[in-house]
């Protein structure tokens, strides 16, 4: 796992603080997180049937086109199909999800691993528009990695949970009980504090 910035657990029972600590250190790595989160403070509050997390995000990865991971021709009209070679081989499933959506599976041949060949009416208008396809969106991944992250790091019966996310910044927030107002703006200061804010 690569090394954070800052890992603090907090909690009224000092042993349970070290115990989250190693357990939400386990789940960074198992969903490999560590490159994506900053700095990360954990507050327990078993009193209060109260769970609060608030975490730094490293910078935030673009959107992966089409044009990013591939090569594309402008194709034959004679053929009506065009050609697309894959580089970065690591997103050719969704991929081809991507193009089974917009072409259908009959009209996208794989005859090698790192090749795709498109049956088109206009290879060359659409070689140009499939270019901007977007294939992935890391945000979204991150996102859901992190909710799942932040549940398996929860206590067990905390069900009533709250999250949100921007471009550098998750909160999470869990109880047994219905979540106070109060609980999640301390999550958000808890947030402000990691930031630098006061």
């Amino acid at each position: 796992m690569e090394a954070l910035e800052t890992f603090i657990v907090e909690s009224g029972i000092p042993e349970e603080a070290a115990a989250y600590k190693s357990i939400v250190s386990d789940v960074i790595s198992e969903l490999v997180l560590g490159g994506a989160i900053g700095r990360i403070k954990v507050i327990v509050t078993p009193e209060d049937s109260l769970f609060q997390m608030a975490i730094v995000l490293r910078s935030s990865q673009p959107l992966v086109k089409l044009s990013d991971i591939t090569n594309v021709d402008s194709g034959s009209a004679v053929k009506k199909e065009f050609t697309i070679s894959v580089v970065e081989e690591k997103y050719l499933p969704e991929l081809l999800e991507k193009l089974w959506a917009r072409y259908g599976r009959g009209k996208v041949r794989q005859p090698e691993r790192k090749t795709l060949i498109i049956s088109a009416e206009n290879p060359g208008e659409e070689s140009e528009l499939v270019k901007e396809m977007i294939i992935a969106d890391p945000k979204r991944t991150l996102q859901s990695r992190l909710v799942e992250m932040a549940i398996r790091g929860t206590p067990e019966g905390f069900r009533v949970r709250y999250h949100s996310m921007d471009e550098n910044s998750f909160v999470f927030v869990a109880s047994e009980d219905a979540l106070e107002p109060e609980w999640i703006e301390g999550a958000h200061q808890i947030l402000a504090e990691l930031q630098g804010e006061k």
